[in-house]
This record gives C-alpha cells, structure tokens and sequence, in this order.
C-alpha cells in the first residue's frame, strides 16, 4: 500500500470509453485507482 501523500510512479491507462489517462491529466485533482487481479487467476 502506498502511504498517504507519498508520490507514485507516472501510469497511462486505457479507460473503459477507450480513452487514455495518465497520471499527468489527474495532477492536481484528487483520484481513485484501483486495481483488481484478471479473472480467474489464483490469488
């Protein structure tokens, strides 16, 4: 888990409309990123 305020890696993702988001477009406004492991995999 990353502590509160402390920086993260840049990302750029493919949203679900298809579009891309990268850390660089969120700067500045608060965010949520989740991540979910692909189904069915072990863990």
């Amino acid at each position: 888990m990353i502590p509160v305020g402390q920086p993260f890696v840049d990302f750029e993702l493919e949203a679900q409309d298809g579009t891309t988001v990268s850390s660089a477009d969120l700067e500045g406004r608060p965010f949520l990123l989740f991540f979910y492991p692909k189904a069915s995999t072990p863990g």
